[in-house]
C-alpha cells in the first residue's frame, strides 16, 4: 500500500507546487494549521490562481464564498479585504480552516465542511444513515464533496510526503 501510495505521489509531483509560500507559512502559523493542509486546499480549490472564481461564487487562491470570508474578517477585526488579494485570501481561508478544526475532530469533516459548509455537516453528522456509532461522518452524501474531500486528502499527502 505504501509503495502505491508513493507512486501516485511521484504522479502528482508536478502538480503540488509551493507558490505562495510565505503566505502560507504565515497564515499556518498564526492560526495553527499545518502548512500541508493549507496548500492542499489552495491546490484543490484555484490551482494557485488568485483570479479564480468558480460557478458558485467562490473567490480566489482558497475559493472564499463572500460571506464566508465576510464572516473570518469580522471575526479578525478586518473592515477592508480584497479576496483577489493573495496575502488577505490565504489569511482569510487559513482562519477559517482553523475554525472548522477546532469544531470537526476529523480531517474529512473540516474539509466536508470548508466545501459544503459547516451547517450541512452538522445535519450529516445528526443523521444516523451518515454517522457511525461513534458520531463520526461514515457517508458524504453529496458526490461533489466526496470528490473534494477524497481530492484534498491525495494532495495532502502528497505534500507530506515530499515536504514533510
Amino acid at each position: 500500500m505504501l509503495l502505491f501510495a508513493a507512486l501516485i505521489c511521484a504522479v502528482y509531483a508536478f502538480y503540488v507546487p509551493k507558490r505562495r509560500a510565505e503566505l502560507v507559512a504565515a497564515g499556518a502559523a498564526e492560526f495553527d494549521v499545518e502548512e500541508s493542509l493549507v496548500f492542499a486546499v489552495i491546490r484543490a480549490e484555484s490551482n494557485f490562481r488568485s483570479d479564480a472564481v468558480s460557478r458558485a461564487g467562490a473567490v480566489g487562491l482558497m475559493q472564499l464564498m463572500p460571506s464566508t470570508a465576510a464572516f473570518a474578517a469580522a471575526s479578525l477585526g478586518l473592515e477592508e479585504y480584497d479576496l483577489f488579494e493573495p496575502r488577505d485570501n490565504v489569511r482569510l481561508g487559513t482562519w477559517y480552516l482553523g475554525y472548522l478544526s477546532e469544531r470537526f475532530e476529523r480531517l474529512d469533516e473540516i474539509l466536508a465542511a470548508y466545501n459544503a459548509g459547516e451547517g450541512t455537516v452538522r445535519r450529516w453528522l445528526r443523521d444516523p444513515s451518515l454517522a457511525d456509532a461513534s458520531g463520526r461522518l461514515a457517508y458524504i452524501p453529496y458526490a461533489e464533496t466526496r470528490r473534494y474531500v477524497a481530492r484534498v486528502k491525495n494532495f495532502y499527502f502528497c505534500y507530506n510526503f515530499f515536504y514533510g
